[in-house]
């Protein structure tokens, strides 16, 4: 017993475990905070029956340029002529021509006006000479510039003379700053040549040789047709108006005379007046303007001459001596001798 005894008091000392030693670093236990669950899309299937349309993104339309078909290059590019100068009736003439009334088409329009056609065989140059403003209600179809087509028709020339738009009895239409004017006398043009030597009015024409006679707003358009029809052979401008639209407007703003208004920007101005266009011009001009024009500045025409032959055209300028807008007495006679002279050498 006392040998069992001893034997289990050796067994309990012996499975003791002994006691550890304090650990000289101290550990931290950090225990992990567990992350938020994320918030999962949704994921979406498309129907294969879903239609999508995209629209694309479109750049803004320009706006039209109100003003195109007036420019100068606008006008140039169009086809003119067609239709015939119709037989209205005699007219009374002084002798040494005959004076007919005659009527065309232009634009949808019956424009009217006379021509003097020579006595003898002819062929004879052409002259188309336009008027320049009267008040409309005072007009007659042999009006003012009669004397002058009539002189010149004495000269052997075939003057034809039409009524501009708002005279009588051509009718009132639209006609901004002359260019409806403009295009009839395209048309008017136009037709001569096509017509010139054959049956009717216009058999003694002379399709190869014509010249422009203008007075006032008239030489105005003469300006502009010289720089559009290269073909024609000269051009005389008598106490014209300016050859830029907006020193007309400015000018006329009060009474109207000579234009009709446009309310345009000076850009647009600028492509319909002829001021900027004149190096186009190839034919020969002639100048005459009095010093006393209390209508139209004799410096507008001074001005262009000088821009002309700096140009390095054929121009001849004369101012007539305290003469106002329609000469009057001898310096008349003068001019109507000058002009004849002017259109022998050019046409003849």
């Amino acid at each position: 017993m006392a040998v069992l005894a001893y034997l289990l008091a050796g067994c309990a000392a012996a499975v003791q475990s002994p006691e550890l030693p304090s650990p000289s670093v101290k550990i931290d236990i950090i225990t992990p905070t567990a992350s938020a669950t994320p918030t999962l899309q949704p994921t979406i299937t498309p129907s294969p029956n879903l239609l999508v349309t995209l629209t694309p993104t479109l750049s803004p339309t320009p706006t039209p340029d109100p003003f195109l078909e007036l420019y100068i290059d606008s006008l140039a590019a169009r086809t003119y002529g067609g239709g015939v100068l119709q037989d209205v009736g005699n007219l009374a003439s002084p002798g040494g021509f005959s004076r007919k009334l005659f009527k065309y088409r232009s634009e949808g329009l019956d424009m009217y006006g006379f021509l003097n056609i020579p006595d003898g065989d002819g062929p004879f140059p052409v002259i188309i000479m336009l008027h320049g403003y009267v008040e409309p209600a005072q007009y007659k179809t042999v009006a003012y510039s009669a004397r002058y087509a009539d002189a010149l028709a004495e000269f052997g020339y075939f003057v034809i003379h039409p009524n501009l738009r708002r005279y009588a009895p051509s009718p009132d239409a639209p006609n901004q700053l002359g260019l409806g004017d403009t295009i009839d006398t395209l048309n008017l043009v136009s037709l001569v040549r096509q017509q010139a030597g054959s049956e009717g009015m216009l058999k003694k024409a002379d399709a190869s040789r014509i010249g422009l006679w203008g007075h006032s707003m008239g030489a105005g358009i003469v300006l502009r047709l010289l720089i559009i029809d290269p073909e024609l052979q000269g051009g005389l401008l008598y106490a014209s108006i300016h050859a830029d639209e907006s020193v007309n407007l400015e000018h006329f703003k009060d009474d109207g005379r000579g234009t009709s208004k446009l309310d345009a920007p000076f850009s647009a101005l600028r492509l319909i007046s002829p001021a900027s266009f004149l190096e186009k011009i190839s034919a020969p001009l002639s100048i005459h303007h009095g010093d006393a024009d209390t209508v139209v500045p004799v410096e507008w025409s001074n001005q262009l001459c000088e821009k002309l032959i700096d140009l390095g055209k054929e121009v001849e300028c004369a101012v007539y001596s305290g003469q106002p807008h329609t000469f009057q007495n001898s310096a008349d006679v003068q001019f109507i001798e000058n002009s004849a002279i002017f259109f022998r050498r050019v046409l003849k």
